[in-house]
Order: structure tokens, then C-alpha cells, then sequence
């Protein structure tokens, strides 16, 4: 079990990480999203189910094309387990216009040498994130 002040530190490097992952995007920095990205992960599009770091880098390949991200995100709200081990993030996806058109939904689990890295992620519709 964490203490109060470890477990602060511990969202801290969860939210610090999705930040970079969604810096990938708007750097269009595809390799760079694949590090994120757990080798076992399973990334939900639509209906469809991506599995496995290559199979979601794949998938999501197409969203790195362009010169301009076709969408943004960033945390709103960070959990982490007394264990430290793992964390859920959500937070608005935003459109070119920085409009909210989804709601994202991350799992990270803290890998071997520390590194946070996603294992679940699921769009669901745009709903408010917590109220401050």
C-alpha cells in the first residue's frame, strides 16, 4: 500500500505520461506512440478490437499520415490502485476545431524500469469530466 504522498506521485508520473503519449499525436510521432503502446494491449475502434502493440500501431498508423493531427486529448482525471501497479486516465478528445466529440479511456499498468504504458484503451461519447 502507497502513502498518501506516494500514491500523489504516482498518479503525477501516470498523468505526465499520458500527456506525452497524446504529445505523440501532435507531433506525429508514430514510433513514439508505439513505445506507450503494451505489447499485450488491446485498443477498442468501434466495433472492432486491436490486439497486441503491432496490431494497434497498425490501426492506428492512419491517424499519423497527415502533416496536421486529425484530433487531440488530454487527462481530466487520473486513478491509480493502492498498489501502484495500475491506473485508469480519461479525459476529452478534441477535434481540429477543439471541439469535444469523445471521451478517452486508458488503463496504464507500470511496466519493468518503471515505464507506464497503456494496456487497455475504449472511446466512449463525450460526457463532463470531474466537477473541481
Amino acid at each position: 500500500m502507497q502513502s498518501n504522498a506516494a500514491a500523489e506521485s504516482t498518479k503525477d508520473q501516470v498523468w505526465a505520461a499520458e500527456l506525452a503519449f497524446a504529445r505523440t499525436m501532435a507531433e506525429r510521432d508514430l514510433k513514439g506512440f508505439s513505445g506507450f503502446v503494451a505489447e499485450e494491449a488491446i485498443f477498442f475502434a468501434g466495433t472492432d478490437v486491436l490486439r497486441g502493440r503491432s496490431r494497434v500501431v497498425e490501426g492506428w498508423s492512419k491517424y499519423f499520415v497527415d502533416s496536421e493531427a486529425p484530433f487531440s486529448w488530454e487527462p481530466d482525471q487520473v486513478e491509480v490502485l493502492e498498489s501502484g501497479t495500475l491506473a485508469l486516465s480519461t479525459g476529452p478528445v478534441r477535434d481540429k476545431q477543439g471541439s469535444v466529440v469523445a471521451r478517452f479511456n486508458s488503463v496504464w499498468r507500470l511496466e519493468a524500469g518503471g515505464q507506464w504504458r497503456v494496456v487497455f484503451d475504449k472511446g466512449s461519447p463525450p460526457s463532463p469530466g470531474p466537477q473541481r
